[in-house]
């Protein structure tokens, strides 16, 4: 899960798909959003994981990146006259897929 709402970080997530694990994490490095640092650590962890179970991380590339709503935390805010207004703070549950593709 990642505290920052989905449509924010859907815009880093569909920049990645489809690159290898190389030049995702080296886009991602200079993309200037928020939520890069921690889908490249996500990608990062994925492909240590792909490594740790036999796979060429040169090989692997980003086939699906998915992010999707993991609900919100639900607050209120005092305002006048004895009110309340709430607020919604959404968070991202991003999931990835490496899976391996050709070679450049």
């Amino acid at each position: 899960n990642y505290n920052q709402t989905p449509r924010k970080t859907k815009l880093v997530a569909d920049l990645v798909k489809g690159k290898s694990v190389a030049e995702a994490l080296v886009a991602l490095t200079f993309l200037p959003k928020r939520a890069a640092g921690p889908v490249a650590k996500l990608i990062s962890s994925a492909a240590a994981n792909a490594k740790a179970k036999g796979e060429d991380v040169a090989r692997l590339t980003v086939t699906g990146l998915t992010v999707e709503s993991a609900g919100m935390y639900k607050r209120f805010m005092p305002r006048a006259f004895g009110r309340a207004s709430p607020i919604r703070r959404r968070r991202s549950r991003v999931i990835v897929t490496l899976a391996p593709g050709k070679i450049k």
